[in-house]
């Protein structure tokens, strides 16, 4: 029983980080003809695609994904910080979480 219980909460746990990462990273860039969005995660660099599902956030409030890419490609500064949360498959971004408005 109490094997049952640990092998339950083990799956559990591989399940729920499985589906999604998350984290703060910092903008380098953004090929709109690619759809691939470059960041930097601590001192590597990596880069994700975005697709049509990717959501967009703007602090808690929903935002249209082509007003943020619009954001990357026009204004965004090498350096700006923002959240991603990323695909189990660590290639395509599920949602972009920018800062609220001050």
């Amino acid at each position: 029983m109490i094997m049952r219980k640990f092998l339950l909460a083990g799956l559990t746990a591989a399940f729920t980080v499985g589906l999604a990462l998350a984290g703060e990273v910092a903008f380098v860039k953004y090929d709109a003809e690619k759809k691939a969005l470059t960041v930097k995660e601590g001192d590597a660099e990596a880069t994700y695609t975005v697709t049509d599902d990717t959501k967009a956030k703007r602090g808690e409030k929903d935002a249209k994904l082509e007003n943020v890419l619009k954001y990357f490609g026009e204004k965004a500064k090498e350096g700006a910080k923002f959240e991603i949360i990323v695909d189990k498959d660590k290639k395509t971004l599920t949602e972009i979480k920018l800062p609220g408005k001050k």
